[in-house]
């Protein structure tokens, strides 16, 4: 049973500071299912003196000692899939087998991903008359959002341990249970009292205490842009490093001469995966102005086989979005659409037909949609696609890097060099060609208000590495 009422603090689970709890609701029936404590400055102060002290001990131990130790996580974490894929589905609202095998898959795919890495990672390298050593960069603060829960926890724990780092985890308040569950594993795999603590709570408390707080080293952050700027300035005063996967608005670019259908179909179907939530969802499709009607009409066929429906049931393609706020702003943002003069192809505001409770979102598709509309800039964050027309491939080249984002980038061309081409115009940190989905060796991170810092693979591990040089090390 997972006990939602503690936090896990060196290696222990332990009551909060301050009894305070706020309801974790389903967003497909709207109703309370439980309570989960909210954490304070007092609980991140007991968790990062923890840390602190198992950082003097935990930093030192032998890079066979880190693979032993992810090992036997990854072994506890298979054995725990399914638990986390309904906690994931009750709570964010994802379809059970999507859950179970996407968002939990995730976080193991991590995990192995990270164990490969540390097998073969040279931490020494010899530089002139100097060694450089990359080293554990400390105590670091994690916060998590709730779209990809366990994908986000695991690119940043993984890779945490296999540096030899120790971390608080503020999870999403929204989706508590599978950040718990992943607790558990942690604990029953081995890892050492300090190395790995958790603490429950908002962001404006539990986020601002430890962005704020001078005994951590790093923050790594994932979630809106606003938010990240916040934990930013308030990570400034003590000079602590701070990794960042924020808000995205990404261009999904068709060239003259692609499968139109292809491109097309696979283009919606991605853009509705989980709902619409990610930061990484291709949501602008910019395809030649002389396609326009003909792309409408594959993306409303795509649409309209897109069942919104329970994330328990037959047949359901995507679930509700998370809560009542984002389904609130969704609906807004449909709106504007309309009222700016964007084409509805199809869904458009309400829940969806035969729906009459739950955050759910029709799968809405623009057409006709203008650079300067707002749906055309604003990250939406649900299931709706929005098409733009350019003159030709330099006008979709400058479409698609007119944004304050730059996370991911998606092109399709008649050719693969037709692809490449425009991938290295575009201004963001990850590119998709012709329907090539991410590796998950390869950096995942942003330009622009995108964020800094790189996750997965070797990448991530980085991330949490400081690099020393040492000179004369190699003098004869």
């Amino acid at each position: 049973m997972v006990n939602r009422m503690q936090f896990y603090i060196d290696g222990a689970w332990v009551d909060p500071a301050v009894k305070k709890s706020t309801a974790v609701v389903n967003p497909a029936t709207e109703e309370a299912m439980y309570e989960v404590a909210l954490g304070s400055k007092a609980d991140v102060d007991k968790a990062v003196a923890a840390a602190k002290r198992a950082f003097a001990t935990f930093s030192q131990t032998s890079r066979e000692e880190r693979v032993a130790l992810l090992t036997k996580v990854i072994e506890v974490y298979k054995g725990r899939l399914k638990e986390i894929g309904a906690a994931v589905s009750d709570e964010m609202g994802a379809p059970l087998p999507m859950a179970e095998k996407l968002q939990a898959g995730a976080g193991l795919g991590h995990l192995m991903t990270t164990l490969d890495v540390l097998k073969n990672y040279h931490f020494e390298e010899p530089v002139g008359t100097a060694m450089v050593l990359r080293e554990p960069i400390g105590v670091v603060g994690m916060i998590t959002p709730w779209n990809w829960p366990l994908n986000q926890i695991a690119c940043k724990v993984a890779p945490a341990l296999a540096a030899g780092c120790t971390m608080i985890l503020k999870p999403s308040e929204f989706t508590p249970t599978s950040a718990l569950i992943f607790a558990e594993i942690l604990h029953e795999a081995g890892v050492p009292k300090g190395v790995f603590n958790l603490v429950n709570g908002l962001g404006p408390e539990v986020g601002a205490a430890m962005s704020e707080h001078p005994d951590i080293d790093m923050i790594s952050f994932t979630g809106s842009t606003r938010a990240g700027i916040d934990v930013a300035k308030r990570a400034a005063p003590t000079v602590k490093r701070v990794s960042q996967e924020l808000g995205g608005k990404s261009p999904n670019v068709i060239l003259e001469g692609a499968d139109l259908t292809k491109a097309v179909t696979g283009g919606v179907m991605h853009m509705f995966n989980n709902s619409g939530q990610s930061c990484n969802a291709p949501s602008r499709m910019i395809v030649p102005a002389s396609k326009m009607k003909e792309v409408a009409a594959i993306a409303k066929a795509v649409a309209d086989k897109t069942k919104a429906g329970d994330p328990r049931g037959e047949g359901t393609t995507i679930g509700p979005v998370v809560n009542r706020g984002q389904w609130d702003k969704i609906q807004a943002l449909i709106k504007k659409g309309i009222d700016e003069g964007a084409t509805l192809v199809a869904g458009g505001p309400g829940l969806p037909e035969g729906v009459n409770k739950g955050f759910y979102v029709r799968p809405t598709i623009f057409a006709d949609v203008t650079p300067e509309m707002t749906i055309a800039r604003e990250e939406i964050f649900g299931p709706v696609l929005t098409i733009l027309g350019a003159k030709d491939e330099a006008d979709a080249v400058k479409i698609a890097n007119d944004t304050p984002y730059g996370l991911a980038g998606y092109v399709s061309g008649a050719t693969v060099d037709d692809a490449k081409r425009v991938a290295r115009q575009i201004r963001a940190g990850n590119v998709n060609l012709q329907g090539v989905p991410n590796d998950r060796t390869a950096p995942f991170g942003g330009y622009k208000q995108s964020g800094n810092g790189r996750e997965w693979g070797k990448y991530g591990l980085e991330d949490f590495l400081e690099v020393k040089a040492v000179a004369g090390f190699n003098a004869a």
